[in-house]
């Protein structure tokens, strides 16, 4: 009976010993199984906040763009719109009474290009202001109706060979595109 129970215990302790073998490496299993897992959730965690910050930086690219085309639209808009009151304002300054000297020095001004100028071209509404223009510079000019000459005068030289348009719509158009940066400019702040 002896060698029974030294066999019956040795087959215990050999298989207390396999299954403590066996419950290590299943611990080791489960530790090195829960060691990818956390390694897999941390890759993937960080690809994800990753995912997330582009989308971000996206988001506020796409936001930065949007809200820049609706300033320069609405800037372009307000542009269109001071261009346009710009321009009223000139049409209406016709009737006022600084208006004959205004003319006296685009007439002036054209005469010096166009010394031999015979006549003057003018829209009809702005006659009178031509008429005292001239007097006020002591020269005498046949006086045309041309209605496409407005804020301004055309001075038409010898046989109508030559001629030169000195307008205020006319220089408002010369100056546009340096204006239009400050324009945009000013709208900005």
């Amino acid at each position: 009976m002896a060698l029974d129970k030294l066999l019956e215990n040795e087959a215990q302790a050999e298989i207390e010993r396999l299954r403590a073998d066996a419950q290590a490496r299943a611990e080791q299993i489960v530790a090195d199984a829960r060691e990818r897992a956390q390694a897999l959730l941390d890759s993937r965690t960080r690809q994800l906040e990753t995912a997330r910050q582009a989308g971000l930086v996206r988001a506020r690219s796409a936001a930065d763009l949007e809200g820049n085309a609706q300033r320069l639209t609405s800037s372009d808009s307000l542009q269109v719109q001071a261009f346009k009151v710009s321009e009223q304002y000139l049409h209406s300054s016709v009737t006022s009474p600084e208006y004959p000297q205004i003319l006296a020095k685009l007439i002036a001004e054209g005469l010096q290009v166009l010394p031999n100028a015979e006549a003057v071209e003018s829209a009809l509404s702005e006659h009178d202001a031509v008429r005292q223009a001239l007097a006020q510079l002591g020269r005498t000019l046949e006086l045309r109706v041309n209605e496409q000459v407005k804020t301004g005068v055309r001075l038409v030289g010898p046989g109508g060979k030559s001629s030169i348009q000195n307008t205020l719509t006319g220089r408002l158009e010369r100056v546009r595109g340096e204006l239009a940066p400050q324009i945009s400019r000013l709208l900005a702040e």
